[in-house]
């Protein structure tokens, strides 16, 4: 069994002979596009409005834990792995009308997620987190040979804190050895996956950048909520540092104002057009 790991190092990648060969992405094939993006479900939560908008009031959104499969020749990534199994139940079971909780069922762990579309977690190189709550970084534990990727200011910042609501040792010390990056990273040293911090919602919090067929797209994670979130340039009533999320989501609009594509962390809306088992274009 892992023991928890406070080191940073990087590992070669394990199991590549386990990748289903249908599956493994040869820049031979599909018109020679090198890289593949899924998009997976991996549990749900409910919350106020508030907590999403700041002065959005006390009504409920239940919204969707977003997770992402990234297939390149030279390895498989997963941004964020959704919920573990401290929230495994049946939401409509578990919480009622004006309860606040995640939930995860047996079908929607991120292990499960990626065996629906025939890819093993055992083969997935790298993890890149977000940011370390629970519901982007519950699912690390459930890939057991990847390398987790974080904004150093991120990992310093979630292993200072004491509330184990949003920082619980259980998602962070899963034995991964954990490479700490500073700035932007460009994972496959091709511009297809870059990684960049968008601090705000957490010191450490960071997106990616991702070329897609039809253009590129941000994964935004948590620095933007909602579609209405970027229209409206408001944050959440959470937010580590609410001036830091407003030049966060100003740089946003600038890059949908030029054409990028923003996949919004949780919006159930935008989520719902969101193909599940084929790759995003």
């Amino acid at each position: 069994m892992k023991q928890p790991n406070d080191g940073a190092r990087e590992v070669p990648a394990k199991n590549e002979s386990a990748m289903p060969m249908a599956d493994r992405n040869d820049a031979s094939e599909g018109g020679g596009w090198s890289l593949k993006v899924f998009a997976l479900t991996c549990g749900s939560f409910q919350a106020p409005r508030d907590f999403f908008l700041e002065g959005g009031g006390a009504s409920f959104l239940h919204v969707p834990v977003t997770a992402y499969l990234i297939d390149h020749p030279k390895g498989r990534a997963l941004f964020d792995t959704g919920l573990g199994l401290r929230f495994r139940r049946q939401m409509d079971e578990a919480l009622g009308p004006l309860d606040v909780g995640f939930a995860i069922d047996e079908s929607a762990d991120v292990a499960a997620r990626l065996r629906q579309i025939e890819v093993d977690p055992a083969s997935i190189r790298w993890i890149i987190n977000s940011h370390l709550h629970p519901d982007h970084a519950g699912g690390n534990a459930f890939i057991p040979n990847a390398t987790i990727l974080v904004q150093s200011r991120e990992l310093t910042y979630a292993r200072e804190q004491k509330d184990e609501r949003l920082y619980h040792p259980q998602d962070m010390d899963t034995g991964h050895p954990i490479h700490a990056i500073d700035g932007e990273h460009d994972l496959y040293g091709d511009g297809s996956v870059v990684l960049f911090p968008t601090p705000g919602h957490t010191p450490g919090h960071q997106s990616a950048r991702i070329k897609l067929p039809d253009g590129d797209a941000i994964l935004a994670a948590d620095c933007c909520y909602l579609k209405e979130s970027l229209d409206s340039m408001t944050v959440s009533s959470l937010s580590a540092d609410r001036e830091q999320s407003l030049r966060t989501l100003r740089r946003l609009a600038d890059l949908r104002a030029g054409g990028v594509r923003i996949f919004y962390g949780h919006d159930p809306n935008f989520w719902q057009t969101m193909p599940q088992g084929r790759p995003l274009r």
